[in-house]
């Protein structure tokens, strides 16, 4: 199948995109970088969008910089930024862990970081990193610029806080202290598929006791999202099997998991835990 008609408008700077979006939001606009989830449903007819605010021509939405003590990742980031450290600390190794679990090459050469938390699927490795490290998304508009925090950002299935007339100009995640420790699990059917169920995690370690433990859960819920439950569990404890597992349990037992054709919630339910423990392993814990 092909798209429906639209009319494409470049944009050049920050400005004249989100002067664009004003316009053509009301009628069906829609803005447009990686494209590697608008396209495939336009081509389905799935969405058709009368207006595309193409900002890839936007130089300062491509770059990656180090600022405040925040990783600051443009709109137009690509997923391969990230297949080599970006900053030599623990979240540049992170990062790079995580991306190499996105999709396909190809496809990581043309999707974007900020376009994965503007689609918000609850499949999205992306996602899972914004909601579990506590990221802000900077929104603009012709009425200006505000910040909003991941627990405000996702309000379901591909759904966000990000008004109509809005872009999502950057995301800025926080530098993980030194001395942190991180790791990443997805399990999916074949190399490439949407996940059924992925855990990140990371700590402090401090003379080997856990510190602000945060363990994130992605692809089993309509929401990726932090289980607090489980991460009191560890706090102050000594990474072992048996705290990891009964943290893993308590992940088991906090979420409510989707249920499709394929998987049941049982079963999405059993994988989860299996996913955070070898995330720990991942990071060494």
């Amino acid at each position: 199948m092909k798209a429906g008609s639209f009319q494409w408008h470049p944009a050049r700077s920050a400005d004249e995109a989100v002067a664009l979006l004003a316009e053509y939001a009301p009628q069906d606009g829609r803005v447009i970088a990686g494209g590697q989830s608008l396209v495939p449903s336009m081509a389905l007819r799935l969405a058709f969008p009368s207006h595309l605010i193409d900002i890839n021509g936007v130089e300062e939405f491509a770059r990656v910089r180090v600022e405040g003590g925040e990783l600051v990742i443009g709109a137009c980031v690509r997923h391969a930024a990230f297949h080599a450290p970006v900053e030599p600390g623990p979240l540049g190794r992170l990062l790079t862990q995580v991306v190499h679990n996105i999709a396909h090459y190809p496809i990581r050469q043309r999707g974007t970081f900020c376009g994965s938390l503007a689609n918000a699927d609850p499949a999205s490795e992306w996602c899972l990193v914004a909601a579990t490290l506590g990221a802000r998304m900077v929104a603009r508009s012709v009425r200006g610029e505000r910040v909003i925090e991941a627990s405000e950002w996702f309000q379901g299935i591909m759904t966000t806080a990000l008004e109509e007339d809005e872009l999502l100009a950057e995301v800025r995640l926080p530098l993980l202290p030194a001395g942190s420790r991180a790791g990443f699990y997805e399990f999916s059917r074949r190399a490439g598929d949407y996940a059924l169920a992925m855990a990140l995690v990371s700590w402090r370690d401090e003379g080997g006791t856990m510190r602000e433990v945060r363990i994130g859960t992605g692809s089993v819920e309509v929401q990726p999202r932090r289980i607090a439950a489980a991460e009191a569990l560890l706090e102050g404890r000594t990474a072992t099997a048996e705290s990891i597992g009964e943290a893993a349990a308590a992940v088991s037992a906090a979420v409510d998991p989707l249920e499709d054709f394929h998987t049941s919630a049982g079963y999405r339910r059993d994988l989860i835990g299996t996913a955070v423990r070898r995330a720990f392993a991942q990071a060494g814990g």
